[in-house]
């Protein structure tokens, strides 16, 4: 009883309108107030311990990682890079759009500024030659998502830090789904070309092999900044954190390579990362405030309980969890998703003999899909703000259906086939 009336008063709080920060607040305090009274005694300890964490010290950094380069120009490089290659298949410049976020993912973490980046860079050219618009949409917002999937992910951060487990290892487990589902998405490009023509496909010209060649020294900056990331964590030079701050100095090298590196372009930078770390790291904060109170009052172990008086098998549990979450992804942004209730969940997942590493990429696929998700979607209305036509957000729903069959179907293997996150890991760290 007390765990529902926790997560009521979690959705209608949010559905107020309030910042999930404060929500979070609000809730611990509440239910701390009525049972617990132990938070006004433990809330400094609470604030320092979470604070004082160097494992969120990686979080501002990436996020300054990702800024430097998206103000150096990187991302036009990718893209005009990649669709030299990728323009000849069913769908053309299409896969370009996926393919590119995918790369630019593994050096920024973040999904939104992957869709909006990509975005920003090929909708010009695609709307140019008449590409189907619901596609081109659907392309840039579930292709953006990958930002929080192939390593280096802001949100695997949140989640070691959240429930313990190695930030390396999510790092790493990341890799191969993210490969997966990339793959995924461009094959479902391919056969709804294929199944419904498209035109312009026909007026895409294959570069000469060597103009293709020449092209392919763009994606280097990305190749660089990936390598130095988890070449280091993974050959034991840098924790996530001080793979972090090379990420932050190749990033920095690459923009003064460019002669992009520029006061004005570094102040931007600057401030664009404090504001997104301060929203970042105050949710945290509360996050850990509330998982201490739930924690206090024994609501995980109640929850346990329940499931298991529900008779259902580990899989069984696996799948309800998962349409708790399309739904819960619905009405939350994906980081109010993941700290609101990770706290009560992976002791439950864990008590079932499932991995918490594995559960980690599982729910990042799960935030992935929420981003594409009516009616809060984030990547949804980023695409939807830098459109140059004027039609409705319904296109986008529409063009992102496509998309979000794949992630279920990467899903559904995920959960029978569990290695395809863990076999990397295992042969790195083990």
């Amino acid at each position: 009883m007390t765990a529902l009336l926790f997560v009521v008063g979690l959705l209608a709080l949010l559905f107020a309108g309030l910042h999930v920060g404060t929500v979070l607040f609000l809730v611990g305090w509440f239910g701390d107030a009525f049972d617990a009274q132990v938070l006004p005694a433990m809330l400094g300890n609470i604030s320092w311990t979470t604070m004082n964490e160097f494992l969120l010290v990686a979080v501002p950094l990436f996020i300054l990682l990702g800024e430097i380069l998206l103000r150096s120009g990187v991302a036009d490089r990718i893209y005009g890079a990649l669709a030299e290659w990728l323009r000849w298949l069913p769908g053309g410049l299409l896969h370009t759009n996926v393919v590119a976020c995918a790369l630019f993912a593994a050096t920024t973490g973040s999904s939104v500024a992957t869709a909006a980046t990509i975005g920003t860079v090929g909708m010009p050219a695609l709307q140019k030659r008449g590409y189907n618009e619901r596609l081109v949409l659907g392309s840039i917002a579930a292709g953006g998502t990958l930002g929080i999937l192939i390593p280096p992910s802001i949100n695997m951060i949140i989640y070691g830090a959240l429930t313990g487990a190695s930030v390396g290892r999510l790092f790493v487990a990341g890799i191969i789904p993210g490969i997966v589902l990339t793959a995924t998405m461009v094959l479902i490009i391919a056969i709804t070309s294929i199944w419904l023509p498209d035109p312009a496909d026909r007026h895409e010209p294959v570069a000469p092999l060597l103009q293709r060649l020449r092209g392919t020294l763009d994606l280097l900056p990305v190749l660089f900044i990936f390598l130095l990331i988890m070449g280091s964590i993974y050959f034991g030079l840098a924790t996530p954190t001080e793979a972090a701050a090379l990420g932050v100095v190749g990033a920095l090298m690459i923009a003064a390579g460019r002669r992009r590196l520029t006061v004005t372009m570094l102040h931007e930078a600057f401030l664009a990362t404090v504001r997104t770390t301060a929203m970042v790291l105050l949710v945290i904060l509360a996050a850990f405030a509330l998982n201490f109170v739930i924690g206090f009052l024994g609501i995980p172990q109640s929850v346990a309980s329940w499931i298991e008086g529900l008779g259902l098998s580990a899989y069984q549990t696996i799948w309800l969890l998962l349409v708790f979450y399309l739904v819960l992804g619905c009405f939350l942004e994906v980081v109010s998703m993941m700290v609101t209730t990770v706290g009560i969940v992976v002791p439950l997942i864990v008590s079932l003999g499932f991995d918490a590493v594995w559960f980690g990429v599982f729910i990042t696929i799960l935030a992935e899909l929420a981003m594409i998700t009516p009616p809060v979607g984030l990547n949804l209305y980023v695409v939807q703000s830098i459109r140059i036509s004027r039609g409705s957000i319904y296109d986008v729903f529409i063009g992102t259906l496509p998309f979000a069959f794949a992630m279920l179907l990467v899903l559904a293997v995920l959960i029978y086939a569990p290695e395809l996150a863990l076999w990397l890991p295992g042969k790195m760290f083990d």
